[in-house]
């Protein structure tokens, strides 16, 4: 028999926030997840590509997640607890991209591997800058063995 998949909308009761050792606040499993259960889904305003430009997000605290269709999540109204998922780079969850049954996409939140009760809960956040951001701008403070040291995507560092 498969083991069943946990899924978690808003409220997320399978997650926590709290202080991390990481940076600020982070979400941490309040029980064993196995790989591939879906955490919950990253939730809050919309924004259209055009919206998103005209606002000045300059000093100002984000959870901003954009997407593919050059729309964005603004995690900060009306989002949950995943938008305080830290980076880090190796994650034990990913972003997954989905269209939901109306076309809108979404972003699901994923284990890549089993997470024990108490553990804190990471994606890589991939960012993009402009060509003038230096990527000790965007310091990573995960710790991995193979940390980056940046929070930029790859193709951003």
């Amino acid at each position: 028999m498969p083991k069943p998949r946990i899924s978690v909308c808003n409220p997320l009761p399978s997650v926590e926030v709290r202080n991390s050792d990481v940076h600020g606040l982070g979400v941490f499993a309040q029980q064993a997840l196995p790989k591939g259960a879906t955490v919950g889904l990253y939730d809050g305003r919309r924004y259209t590509a055009r919206q998103i430009a005209r606002v000045d997000w300059d000093e100002k605290l984000t959870y901003l997640f954009g997407l593919s269709d050059g729309s964005t999540i603004d995690g900060g109204e009306g989002g949950n607890a995943t938008r305080h998922l830290n980076h880090a780079c190796a994650p034990n969850c990913e972003a997954v991209e989905e269209e939901d049954e109306a076309g809108l996409l979404t972003v699901r939140i994923v284990t890549l591997r089993r997470v024990k009760a108490g553990d804190e809960l990471f994606i890589d956040y991939c960012l993009t800058a402009d060509a003038s951001a230096k990527p000790e701008d965007y310091a990573c403070r995960c710790g991995a063995r193979n940390c980056r040291g940046t929070m930029l995507g790859l193709e951003s560092a």
